[in-house]
């Protein structure tokens, strides 16, 4: 297993606290080694094993355990009957049938520390949101960031490898069982875990009839990563193609498509009126190495595949992420985490004009502006707007 201390990190801070925490993220993105890596933490803290319950309902032991009353049953099995604090690692949950009852028994009637995951944006809405509201922290997780990705590779932050380091991220993204794969079944990899997201955490749950046109969506939006869409805009390109859809059905797949964290939609958000716009979004894929499997592995679009990476890495960071706009020009990213706010422009080459910096500086705030861009350049700044290079800003301390 491969540690992720920054994840770890925050599950032993809020560790024995009243919070039951909630590990999100998109399938095989490491929440199981995550949970793992934490009962180990708790072993070596000397907790007792047989105080650390841990159920992965996606297993082979517990596959059969979908009810409430099944739940309760092998619990009632597996609670130890001393006072004790108990551990509970629930691992997938959602494929259990009203989990959010049982999981609030728990929380009032034991000495207890909870950690539950879950592949679907719905386990937090709902019952889970009445029973438990204000109880529980949300722990998104994603695929490796380059400087995981570096870890597990043992390439050196200074090594001349980085920067063709990068172009294999890019190109094959970070889901751990793909970057420690060997190149020729990368590919085959990315397609497993691509028909698994979509077929069992988007169309599965979702009874979801006609599989054609939420794959024809999907390979739209991936083609499109960081261009401002709408459902009317998917519905005519679809008709072009041959496909018939409706307005309704494409939100309703967006929807979907997002809560199965396969993608994420970016508000336009007006800096200087200070609120949302009701117009186009952008939608951004989790993983690179999805997105090229998606639109048939094919180049091109460096500049919007480029953002795409600077988008989740923002999200990784604890930001959350809009796109401006100002009068009538585009911010990329609106880039906000507690009184910190950062604004982002992204340009795979560096143009000749200074139309980038020239957006950021009719922001007139006193908040942090930065240019990222795709090609290594000798600027350091422009105007007093710092010009970082993709490597060098996903490699930078937080």
């Amino acid at each position: 297993m491969f540690q992720r201390p920054v994840y770890l990190n925050q599950l032993i801070e809020f560790k024995d606290s009243d919070f039951i925490k909630v590990i999100t993220g998109v399938r095989r993105s490491g929440k199981s080694v995550l949970l793992m890596l934490f009962k180990e933490y708790l072993i070596q803290e000397n907790v007792a094993e047989d105080h650390i319950i841990y159920m992965n309902f996606e297993s082979f032991d517990y596959q059969t355990i979908t009810t409430a009353e099944k739940f309760r049953e092998k619990l009632n099995e597996l609670i130890p009957k001393d006072q004790k604090k108990v551990y509970f690692l629930f691992d997938e949950i959602q494929v259990v049938e009203g989990w959010q009852r049982v999981i609030n028994g728990i929380r009032v009637s034991f000495n207890s520390d909870i950690i539950i995951t879950g592949s679907n944006a719905n386990m937090l809405s709902g019952e889970l949101a009445t029973f438990l509201s204000g109880r529980y922290i949300e722990i998104p997780i994603y695929p490796f960031s380059f400087r995981e990705y570096l870890n597990v590779k043992g390439i050196e932050l200074d090594s001349r490898h980085v920067d063709s380091a990068y172009d294999q991220y890019e190109k094959y993204g970070g889901f751990p069982s793909v970057v420690i794969a060997e190149e020729t079944i990368k590919d085959t990899i990315l397609s497993g875990i691509f028909d698994t997201i979509v077929l069992n955490d988007v169309a599965l749950r979702a009874g979801v009839k006609d599989a054609t046109a939420l794959k024809s969506i999907i390979r739209f939006l991936a083609d499109n990563v960081g261009q401002l869409v709408n459902a009317s805009k998917i519905v005519n390109t679809l008709k072009s193609e041959n496909v018939e859809t409706s307005v309704h059905t494409v939100n309703r797949y967006l929807d979907l498509l997002e809560n199965g964290y396969l993608f994420y939609r970016a508000k336009q958000y007006d800096i200087r009126g200070r609120e949302y716009l009701r117009t186009n979004g952008k939608y951004f894929i989790v993983d690179t190495g999805l997105r090229r499997n998606a639109v048939g592995r094919k180049d091109g679009n460096y500049s919007n595949r480029l953002e795409n990476i600077v988008y989740v890495e923002l999200l990784r960071r604890g930001y959350t992420v809009d796109v401006g706009r100002i009068d009538n020009k585009e911010i990329d990213f609106v880039a906000r985490r507690l009184d910190e706010t950062l604004y982002v422009q992204v340009a795979y080459e560096l143009p000749s004009n200074t139309h980038e910096t020239d957006n950021l500086l009719n922001i007139k705030n006193n908040y942090k502006k930065i240019v990222v861009t795709g090609r290594y350049h000798d600027v350091e700044q422009i105007e007093g707007i710092p010009i970082i290079y993709i490597v060098d800003w996903l490699l930078a301390e937080q």
